[in-house]
């Protein structure tokens, strides 16, 4: 039996009860990083009492050697407690592990996906947008036209976007942000469930400000979705005060059509 098993982002109170059991019925530890998950098996075993087998084989898999690994593996290992973990929350989701779970399902192999930390999930909640629909992007390009294409496609979304960025370039982000479209409201969360957990939410440029200098740390950055009609002609301000849509959405489709700005429009709305 192969199990997925997501792991703590920061804190490891997080740890389910169900994968303290799946842990200590494992055999063999798949592991993006040997290190990181012994690291953490200690703490478990000095925390939690964690009551580990005597004979486990620890193997590395990661995104360089995830090929070479599926293409010489025994499918017998899978009769017995397999494991795979990342180094910290749940595989697959921009981790390893998808390439893995091809290969179950291509050879029969039973296996199971336990739930727990995800930093998507647990930024889009925080979010405080009023969506039911997401689309996560992962870690935008670094530089150049695709990093330029990728974020226009964030950017003209209609679903609420969500995306990992790196402390070295979230100042940039923002500023990119703030530049394409400076009424779009972004919120950010910062080392979630660690001690120095932050949210913040406004403009790109209002963010920049707030953060400048302050960026250590993995960020989750939540953008609003665009806000965009689909209409043959032309659309007055009835009918746009008329439409089941958030308030802020409204405020910044009044603010195309017209001489008042967004927060003028919202502050009318409320």
């Amino acid at each position: 039996m192969l199990r997925f098993v997501p792991t703590p982002i920061g804190n490891i109170a997080d740890i389910t009860f169900r994968t303290l059991e799946v842990l200590q019925e494992a055999e063999v530890f798949l592991c993006e990083d040997t290190r990181v998950t012994k690291q953490l098996l200690f703490i478990l075993q000095e925390r939690y009492d964690l009551n580990l087998k005597s004979d486990i084989e620890f193997i590395s898999l990661h995104s360089h050697n995830e090929e070479r690994f599926l293409q010489n593996v025994d499918v017998e290992m899978f009769t017995k407690n397999v494991v795979y973990l990342s180094d910290a929350g749940m595989p697959a989701v921009s981790d390893p592990g998808a390439k893995l779970v091809a290969f179950a399902q291509e050879n029969g192999i039973a296996y199971d996906v336990l739930p727990g930390s995800n930093a998507v999930l647990c930024a889009f909640a925080a979010s405080g947008f009023e969506a039911t629909q997401f689309s996560f992007f992962g870690f935008l390009p670094h530089k150049g036209k695709e990093r330029e294409s990728k974020l226009q496609e964030v950017l003209q979304s209609p679903y609420v976007s969500v995306l990992y960025e790196s402390p070295h370039r979230l100042e940039k982000l923002l500023g990119e942000i703030a530049k394409k479209d400076p009424n779009r409201t972004v919120f950010l969360a910062k080392e979630l469930t660690k001690k120095y957990q932050n949210y913040f939410k406004g403009y790109a440029a209002e963010l920049l400000e707030q953060v400048r200098g302050k960026v250590k740390g993995e960020w989750v950055v939540v953008i609003e979705p665009a806000a965009t009609l689909s209409v043959v002609g032309s659309i007055g301000v009835e009918e746009i005060l008329e439409l089941d849509i958030p308030k802020k959405q409204k405020a910044k489709l009044l603010a195309k059509i017209t001489q008042k700005s967004v927060k003028e429009w919202y502050n009318e709305l409320l």
